[in-house]
C-alpha cells in the first residue's frame, strides 16, 4: 500500500484503536491464477508489545482456506473529503481538495487450522467479543450437538503479522490554522463520519502536543 512518508505512523496504539473501532477487515491472499484472492472478514485482534496476531474463520467452502502462508491484512479506519474551500490561505496558496483517512497494512503469515477444539475456542471468543458490543448475550455451546456440527462447515485462521504500516493522513502536513479549519467544517457536518475524522484530526495533534 502507497504510504506518504509524511503520513507514516510507528506506534502501535493506532492499530488498537483501528481495529478496536472496526474488526471487520480485508484479507488478502494470491490464487492459482496470480491474482488476488479476498475475504471480508471479523477477526479476533491480540497484540503483546510487538507480537501481534489475528484470528477469524472462513466457511469451508471459500477457496482461500486452502491458502497457508503469505498473506496480507488491510484494515478500515475513519475518512472524508477535504475540500480546499475550508483552508485559510486558500487565497494565498493554491490548494486543491484531498481525501483524508486513517487506515493499516499487515504483512505476515497465514496457518489455516481445524482442530474442533481450536475451532470451539475461536467462535466462543468471537461471539463473546461482538455479543457485548451490541449488548447482548448468545453464546456458543460447545455441549450442544446442533452447535457443534456448525463447526464442519468452517475452517479457522491465524494470521501472525511480521510488518505493520500504519498509514494516518488527517491534516497534519498542513499549517495549524488548516488543520483546525478543517475539524471545525468536519464537525459542522450532520455525519457520523465527519465528527469522527474529527475526533481522530484532533487526537493526532493532542499526540502531537504531548511529544509522544
Amino acid at each position: 500500500m502507497f504510504s506518504p512518508r509524511a503520513f507514516d505512523e510507528k506506534d502501535l496504539q493506532w492499530l488498537d484503536h483501528l481495529l478496536e473501532r472496526n474488526a471487520f477487515v480485508t484479507l488478502l491472499t494470491t490464487g492459482d491464477d496470480g491474482l488476488p484472492e479476498i475475504s471480508r472478514i471479523p477477526v479476533l485482534y491480540r497484540r503483546q508489545g510487538q507480537q501481534i496476531e489475528l484470528l477469524g474463520h472462513w466457511a469451508r467452502s471459500n477457496p482461500q482456506a486452502q491458502r497457508h502462508g503469505i498473506a496480507k491484512v488491510l484494515v478500515d479506519g475513519p475518512h472524508g473529503y477535504v475540500s480546499a474551500s475550508w483552508y485559510p490561505d486558500k487565497l494565498h496558496i493554491a490548494r486543491v481538495p484531498t481525501w483524508d483517512y486513517a487506515t493499516a497494512e499487515l504483512r505476515g503469515q497465514l496457518q489455516p487450522f481445524n482442530d474442533p477444539n481450536a475451532l470451539v475456542e475461536l467462535v466462543s471468543a468471537l461471539s463473546n467479543r461482538f455479543e457485548a458490543s451490541v449488548g447482548q448475550d448468545w453464546r456458543f455451546e460447545p455441549e450442544r450437538d446442533d452447535h457443534l456440527r456448525q463447526l464442519r462447515g468452517i475452517v479457522g485462521f491465524r494470521f501472525t503479522v511480521e510488518h505493520t504500516q500504519i498509514t494516518l493522513k488527517l491534516s497534519q502536513n498542513h499549517p495549524e490554522p488548516n488543520q483546525l479549519a478543517v475539524i471545525a467544517h468536519l464537525e459542522r457536518l450532520a455525519t457520523p463520519e465527519s465528527h469522527e475524522l474529527a475526533q481522530w484530526m484532533r487526537r493526532l495533534r493532542d499526540k502531537a502536543a504531548d511529544g509522544d
